[in-house]
């Protein structure tokens, strides 16, 4: 029997969105509409479970939290946060099988989504389009270096955080970038915003974009970029979704 012919490369990007805790996917789904037009995007939604920071609540989760605020020192499950990343995984390996290249292929989250987004694209053996970390935090300790392979290392990091965030403190955006930049040796551009909570704002998105075609506010050629903004657009509404709070001007 004849095997199938390969598929032909797309050349449309792929960008893989996940949630915070508490969400879903399809209510992420407007966030298309705010930037990298032209995109295919796509929204899983975390499997339903108990959540100790939340009393045991069943609610979508894509690994347990024990405490907030979030910071380095916090509890890390790491068995929960490695099942979600190869389901992540296989959702990139069927990106890739059907014919999008993997420099085309970009991993996006929010608050606990953004945490497996820098995990899976840690993992991930190949080189991928790139990362955004919104409001995130490192998902698990400084032995899994040794788990990151050459090819991930070249992954580019966009990590967006706000000084106004009390749920995921700055600090852990700070901490994470250093881990990726000193421990690893990655390109990595830490983005602050001084007036931004724990929340996600359309110019976030958009500034993400530039950032993606190459221009972002520092040189994508030196790790130790970091760029700040001093301040946000004041008209804006907010709506908690569980983990992740939206804001849409």
């Amino acid at each position: 029997m004849e095997e199938p012919p390969p598929a032909e490369p797309r050349s449309q990007r792929f960008v893989l969105w996940l949630h915070g805790l508490g969400d879903s996917g399809r209510a992420n789904e407007p966030v298309a509409g705010y930037a990298f037009a032209g995109a295919r995007w796509a929204f899983p939604t975390a499997p339903t479970a108990a959540v100790r920071c939340n009393r045991g609540m069943l609610m979508p989760s894509w690994f347990d939290i024990h405490d907030t605020p979030i910071t380095s020192k916090s509890v890390r499950g790491e068995a929960d946060v490695l099942r979600s990343v190869e389901s992540v995984h296989a959702m990139i390996d069927r990106e890739i099988s059907a014919g999008t290249r993997p420099e085309d292929v970009f991993v996006f989250g929010l608050s606990q989504g953004g945490a497996l987004s820098i995990a899976s694209v840690l993992l991930y053996p190949k080189t991928l389009g790139g990362c955004a970390v919104f409001s995130g935090f490192l998902p698990f300790g400084a032995s899994f270096a040794s788990r990151v392979t050459a090819e991930a290392k070249k992954t580019p990091v966009l990590w967006v955080h706000g000084r106004a965030d009390f749920l995921v403190p700055i600090e852990a955006g700070k901490d994470g970038t250093k881990f990726l930049r000193g421990r690893l040796g990655m390109r990595c551009e830490f983005k602050v915003y001084d007036g931004l909570g724990h929340e996600l704002a359309p110019y976030e998105l958009q500034y993400c974009e530039r950032w993606a075609d190459g221009g972002g506010g520092g040189s994508n050629d030196d790790p130790r970029t970091r760029s700040v903004d001093r301040g946000v657009p004041r008209t804006r509404r907010s709506c908690s979704c569980g983990f992740g709070f939206f804001s849409w001007s």
